[in-house]
């Protein structure tokens, strides 16, 4: 492979001009002539049996020109980028053979779309809200108490009764717009905890002091933002029947009901224990908001121009885990679309500003890591693999076998940009 030429001709594109001397070329053709040569027929021949030079001569000499490429260029890109000094971004390239013959070789140009500059400066020094973990309560660890026993309830069906928050209640409705009912508007012997906020807000609070049996109307308003844009901001009427409650019967809270839910005897260890996760937790999440705010800014200080490529890129990638979230609640993708109405490009097209902000991330990180000289050695990596390894229950060796190296580095690499950009953050 010999790079002929590159240029930039655009932000994020370059030419690339790249010849193969014709003793490789015709190397390649050769392959492809073995591979195929049992397959081809012609006139006068059995199939696989006509001499190259009347195949060529019948179908003419660039026959296993196109296989030839195809295999070749690939490489010869790579080659030719990495002599270029470019990191190509993306799969698809702008081909266009120069010349091609078994005499001259190949000769052809790409144009391909490859990582942006990057920008950035003050990533150190970035200004936070000072870190203040709040201080676990008498009463936090009461309502943690009363989110455990709420788990442990045990339901008692009700023939009649008031519905009260809390509840589990029982019930039909049907929804209208303007007087005409919509899609997905409409069931029958649906269970909902009142207080739980799973309806449209507005829906739960109107079926407390209702009775088992009574039929009413209840009326909510759409959110603006409601993910069926026809129904967003729209008034609905739906006329409700209660069918039947179940209320909760809590646990006593007592020290049986300690040894029955943990590890302990008394009530008073069990509310030791649960204040110290609780202070471990306040902790965590102070500091998981400290992040959240420091690679906000962060991503703020990012300077580039990012190419639609990668958007694209990182878009399939959240829609995927947006997918898969869904299929691991036994939600497939197509139902989700055709109960909410919403088509996937418009999925894709609302994930796009994270899409964005994800890759300015991707690429300020991968900045600093060229900046700061971050390095990753082999015994890293291994220490990596050992640690995945665990987690999973296998070893190192079955880790290695779908975990690329190069993923582990750029892992590990990820983690201490982070840690650079956190251990030299301000609190003010």
């Amino acid at each position: 492979m010999k790079l002929r030429s590159s240029n930039k001709i655009e932000t994020n594109r370059w030419e690339l001009e790249i010849e193969i001397e014709p003793r490789v070329f015709c190397q390649e053709v050769d392959k492809v002539y073995n591979r195929k040569k049992n397959k081809i027929m012609v006139p006068g021949f059995r199939k696989g049996k006509a001499p190259r030079a009347f195949i060529e001569k019948y179908y003419g000499e660039g026959i296993f020109f196109e296989d030839a490429i195809n295999a070749i260029y690939p490489g010869a890109v790579e080659d030719a980028a990495k002599e270029a000094g470019i990191e190509i971004v993306n799969d698809h390239v702008d081909f266009d053979v120069v010349k091609m013959s078994k005499s001259d070789g190949l000769v052809f140009k790409v144009k391909v779309t490859v990582m942006p500059d990057v920008k950035i400066e003050n990533y150190k020094g970035i200004e936070i809200k000072k870190i203040i973990v709040p201080e676990v309560t008498e009463d936090d660890v009461n309502e943690e108490i009363e989110k455990i026993r709420n788990k442990s309830a045990r339901l008692v069906d009700c023939d009649s009764g008031v519905a009260e928050k809390g509840d589990i209640c029982n019930i039909d409705f049907n929804g209208s717009v303007d007087g005409e009912l919509f899609d997905g508007g409409t069931a029958e012997d649906v269970d909902l905890e009142l207080g739980s906020g799973q309806f449209i807000p507005g829906f739960e609070d109107q079926i407390i002091g209702k009775n088992v049996g009574d039929e009413f109307d209840i009326t909510v308003v759409f959110p603006d933002d409601y993910h069926v844009s026809k129904l967003a901001s729209k008034t609905a009427v739906f006329k409700t029947k209660l069918n039947k409650l179940q209320k909760k019967q809590l646990p006593e809270l007592d020290d049986e009901f300690v040894k029955d839910v943990s590890e302990f005897d008394t009530l008073d260890e069990y509310k030791v224990d649960l204040k110290k996760k609780l202070a471990v937790s306040k902790e965590e999440e102070a500091k998981t908001a400290a992040d959240n705010e420091t690679f906000d800014k962060f991503v703020e200080l990012v300077e580039v121009e990012i190419p639609e490529a990668l958007i694209r890129a990182k878009t399939k990638v959240l829609l995927r885990e947006f997918e898969q979230r869904f299929s691991s609640l036994g939600i497939k993708l197509k139902d989700y679309v055709k109960y909410t109405g919403v088509s996937e490009e418009k999925l894709a097209s609302d994930m796009r500003p994270r899409a964005v902000q994800s890759v300015k991330m991707d690429l300020g990180i991968k900045r600093v890591g060229e900046i700061e000289n971050v390095t990753v050695s082999d015994e890293e990596v291994e220490s990596e693999y050992s640690k995945i390894a665990e987690s999973y229950k296998l070893t190192p060796e079955q880790i290695k076998r779908f975990v690329a190296k190069d993923d582990i580095i750029s892992d590990i690499t990820r983690k201490k940009v982070l840690d650079i950009i956190r251990d030299n953050r301000v609190e003010k």
